[in-house]
C-alpha cells in the first residue's frame, strides 16, 4: 500500500459514495482532504452570491464530518495546480484523486492539472460521482449527441442499474500540511445580512441532503407525477442544491428509489423523478458537446431574433417581483428570499421575461445564476434556452405560458401567490391571479397593474418569432416540449 494521497474536493462535498475518497483510502495509508477555492478558474461563471452562501455552509458541514473521523479539511485558495503541487511536495503524496466536473472551463483545468501532476510522477485519477451517465456515453446511431430528450433517455435509462452506495469511511488516517486557511477567510458569506431567508429554508451538507431525500420519499414521491407542478404544495424533492454541490449523488438517489428491497412498490412512482434526474444528465451532455451555449444560442436562427433593447427598469421590475402579474411576482420574490423557485414557476417567469417582455434569455440566466442556491451551469443554460425556444428539445415558438391560466391551474386557491405576495393576502380566489380586473382593489392594496398587456405582448412575440423563421438563410427545427430539472 502506497503511503499517502490527496483527495481534491470540489462539488462532491460528501463522504458516502465518494469514489475519489474511496480510491484513496483503499490504496493509501494516509490521506489529505483538500479544498481549493479558485473561482477565477471558472471563466465567466464563478459562483453567484446564493451559491457562495451554500458553499460556505456545505464546507463547514464537510469539515465537521471529517473531524468526527479523525481528519481535517485543508482549505486553500489560489491556483489549483500550484496548490496541489505544493501539497504533493509537502506530503510526499504519490497520488491525487478527484471527482469530475463537466463545465467547459473546468474540463480544461482538469486536463492541465492531470498533465502537470503526471509530469512530476504523481498518479492523477478522476471519477464520476455526479451523474448517472457521463456526457460522452450516450450517442445517436450516427455517433453524435442527442438534441431531443426522449430518445436520449430511452437509451440512457436502459443502462442504469441501481447499485448500493459506497459506505462512508468510519475513520480516516489523515495527513497535515502547512498553508491552510480558515473557512471564513474565503469570504463566501454576504457582508450585508440578506441571507436570513436562506438560513430558514435550507440545511446544507450531506446530512441535510439525506434528510431531504427521506422527507421526499415519505411525503411526496407517490404523488410526484402530479404534485411536482403544484407550487402551493411540498411536492418536489428540493434536492437540486444538494445535487449541485455533491452532498448526495444521483446514483445514491436511484438506489434509494429503485434498489432497496423494500422499495419495489415505489418503482412506478419513482420513474417520473428518475426522468428528471435524466434531464439533469441530458443538460450536462448538451453542455459537454456544445460548450458555447452558456453564452450563445444552440439554434443559430435565434441569433436573428429581435429581442427588445434598453429599458433596464423593465428587467429590474421582473427581478424585484413587481411586474403586476401575481404568479410571476410570487416566483421572483420566492427566489430572492429563499434562493430557490418552484420548477413550474421557473418556466412561467422565464416565459414572461423572454416572450411577454421579449428580453434576451441571458438576462434571466445571469439573474438566476446569482440568486439560486442550486445554480448549475448545465441546468440553467438548458432551462433558459428551452423556454426561449433556442435550445435543444426546445419549447415551440408559439408556446407562451399564460401566467393567469397557469396560476389558476397550478395554484387554484392562490395559496402560493398569497404566501410570497402579501399585498394579495386578502384578495378572493377569483381575482388573486388577475387582480387588475378590479381597479379599485388595486388602488386599495397598493399592488401595480401589469407592466405589459398579456394578450398584446403575446401577439407581438408571435410576430417576432414568425419574422425570425422567415429568414431564408437558416432553418429552425422544432421538437416536442421538454422540462426543466427540479
Amino acid at each position: 500500500m502506497n503511503n499517502a494521497a490527496i483527495v481534491w474536493f470540489r462539488r462532491d462535498l460528501r463522504l458516502e459514495d465518494n469514489p475519489a475518497l474511496d480510491a484513496a483510502l483503499r490504496t493509501h495509508a494516509r490521506v489529505l482532504c483538500a479544498y481549493i477555492h479558485a473561482p477565477d478558474e471558472e471563466d465567466e461563471w464563478a459562483p453567484g452570491a446564493a451559491s457562495r452562501w451554500w458553499l460556505h455552509h456545505s464546507l463547514a458541514a464537510l469539515a465537521r464530518d471529517l473531524r468526527r473521523r479523525g481528519a481535517e479539511l485543508h482549505i486553500r485558495s489560489g491556483s489549483s495546480l500550484e496548490v496541489l503541487e505544493d501539497l504533493v511536495g509537502q506530503t510526499g503524496a504519490q497520488a491525487v484523486y478527484w471527482n469530475r466536473l463537466y463545465e467547459p472551463a473546468l474540463i480544461a483545468r482538469e486536463a492541465q492539472i492531470g498533465q502537470g501532476l503526471r509530469a512530476r510522477g504523481v498518479v492523477a485519477e478522476s471519477f464520476n460521482a455526479n451523474l448517472l451517465i457521463e456526457p460522452w456515453e450516450i450517442q445517436t446511431g450516427q455517433g453524435g449527441p442527442y438534441r431531443v430528450f426522449t430518445p436520449y433517455w430511452r437509451k440512457a435509462r436502459a443502462q442504469i442499474e441501481p447499485r448500493p452506495p459506497i459506505p462512508a469511511p468510519k475513520r480516516i488516517a489523515s495527513l497535515g500540511a502547512r498553508g491552510g486557511v480558515m473557512l471564513d477567510a474565503l469570504a463566501l458569506l454576504p457582508k450585508v445580512a440578506w441571507d436570513r431567508g436562506l438560513r430558514n429554508a435550507w440545511k446544507p451538507g450531506e446530512q441535510g441532503a439525506h434528510d431531504a431525500l427521506r422527507r421526499f420519499c415519505a411525503d411526496a414521491l407517490t404523488d410526484y407525477a402530479q404534485g411536482r407542478d403544484r407550487p402551493d404544495r411540498e411536492g418536489t424533492s428540493r434536492l437540486s442544491a444538494h445535487l449541485h454541490f455533491g452532498e448526495i449523488g444521483p446514483r445514491q438517489i436511484a438506489w434509494e428509489l429503485l434498489g432497496q428491497p423494500a422499495s419495489g412498490r415505489m418503482r412506478a412512482a419513482a420513474e417520473p423523478f428518475m426522468r428528471e434526474l435524466g434531464w439533469r444528465d441530458f443538460s450536462h451532455q448538451l453542455l459537454h458537446h456544445f460548450p458555447q451555449t452558456p453564452q450563445q444560442n444552440l439554434n443559430p436562427q435565434f441569433d436573428t431574433f429581435p429581442w427588445l433593447q434598453g429599458d433596464a427598469e423593465a428587467i429590474a421590475r421582473w427581478q424585484r417581483g413587481e411586474t403586476g402579474v401575481p404568479i410571476v411576482d410570487a416566483g421572483m420574490r420566492q427566489l430572492w428570499k429563499s434562493g430557490w423557485m418552484h420548477n413550474r414557476v421557473r418556466m412561467i417567469v422565464a416565459s414572461f421575461l423572454t416572450k411577454n417582455l421579449r428580453r434576451h434569455w441571458l438576462h434571466g440566466a445571469r439573474w438566476f445564476w446569482d440568486t439560486l442556491v442550486d445554480a448549475d451551469l448545465a441546468n440553467n443554460t438548458q432551462g433558459w434556452q428551452w423556454t426561449a425556444g433556442s435550445g435543444a428539445d426546445a419549447a415551440p415558438y408559439f408556446r407562451i405560458f399564460n401566467p393567469v391560466s397557469q396560476g389558476e391551474r397550478f395554484d387554484p386557491d392562490g395559496a402560493y401567490v398569497r404566501r410570497w405576495v402579501p399585498e394579495l393576502q386578502g384578495v378572493p380566489a377569483p381575482l388573486v391571479h388577475q387582480p387588475w380586473k378590479d381597479a379599485d382593489l388595486l388602488r386599495r392594496i397598493g399592488y401595480p397593474a401589469p407592466m405589459v398587456d398579456l394578450r398584446e405582448s403575446r401577439e407581438a412575440a408571435l410576430v417576432a418569432y414568425r419574422q425570425m423563421r422567415a429568414n431564408p438563410e437558416l432553418s429552425l427545427t422544432l421538437s416536442t416540449p421538454g422540462r426543466l430539472d427540479v
